[in-house]
């Protein structure tokens, strides 16, 4: 067999590589940037390199009974991990792949491409324009894990898009999100106080270092109108490589404080980080 040679390409929102893993035969590190994306093990897509993919994955195992199939809509494809994680845990469960990025999706579709019979749609669209589109009540989950370069978009942030996202999920449905922030946390306090506007349930998923401010993050948003089940998701989340704590009720009240929810009107796209917190050359 061939050595396997990295391959980069121009995306429309940077410069996308694709990097094999010299460990594993034929799994690849995606990276925007030198901002990593995604990580896919073609051979393995159960297997999840990121723990932030890995806390996402916990909270959609604990939504049904296992194998279950389950309407997910991905707002973000990358390398279009997770929809592949489920597609061979949930078979049967029509999944919705919204990316922005033409040419990233060109490059994935052809690099890394998904099995036939999958169930995985993916569009070419705006996240937000997406949904806006989206039957109602049609979602059983929606993950979104999108980022315009290191940032997430400001239009993804507003109590409007927390609004419209509600309307596409079923009513015990749950939404997911993948936010960045550090110390002293004002988008992801402001996050928070947004998405408790729309959802009577909240909880969220990160590392200890990163809520004590010890450095920028990833840290997991989970918002649902039903109970979350926090004690199994602390269970999962801290037996992991990097254990993460599981924030919910009293405690995450006090971490939210005075953040107000943001409006369109006010919304900004999540904080830049600081050099050299994702990037890996």
């Amino acid at each position: 067999m061939s050595e396997l040679i990295p391959v980069v390409r121009g995306v429309e929102f940077g410069t996308a590589k694709l990097m094999p893993d010299v460990d594993r035969e034929r799994a690849w590190l995606l990276t925007v940037d030198g901002a990593p994306q995604s990580y896919v093990d073609l051979d393995e897509p159960t297997h999840l390199e990121f723990e932030y993919t890995r806390r996402l994955a916990h909270v959609v195992d604990s939504v049904a009974a296992s194998g279950e199939p389950l309407a997910v809509v991905h707002l973000g494809g990358g390398g279009l991990t997770l929809p592949r994680y489920v597609a061979v845990t949930r078979p049967h469960s029509p999944q919705h792949v919204v990316e922005a990025d033409a040419g990233l999706l060109a490059l994935v579709a052809e690099q890394l491409p998904i099995p036939a019979g999958a169930g995985i749609s993916v569009h070419h669209a705006d996240a937000r324009g997406w949904l806006a589109q989206a039957g109602e009540r049609s979602a059983d989950v929606i993950v979104a894990d999108v980022f315009g370069g290191s940032r997430i978009p400001a239009h993804l942030t507003s109590v409007e898009y927390a609004r419209e996202a509600e309307r596409v999920l079923r009513t015990d449905g749950i939404y997911l999100a993948n936010l960045a922030d550090g110390a002293p946390f004002d988008f992801l306090r402001s996050q928070l106080a947004t998405f408790a506007e729309v959802f009577e349930e909240l909880a969220l998923i990160a590392e200890p270092g990163v809520l004590r401010g010890r450095r920028f993050g990833n840290a997991v948003l989970v918002a649902s109108h039903s109970a979350i089940d926090t004690a199994a998701l602390a269970r999962r989340t801290a037996s992991d490589a990097f254990p993460a704590r599981v924030e919910h009720g009293a405690s995450l009240a006090t971490f939210i404080g005075d953040a107000t929810a943001v409006r369109d009107s006010g919304a900004v796209p999540s904080p830049r980080p600081p050099d050299g917190a994702f990037s890996i050359g």
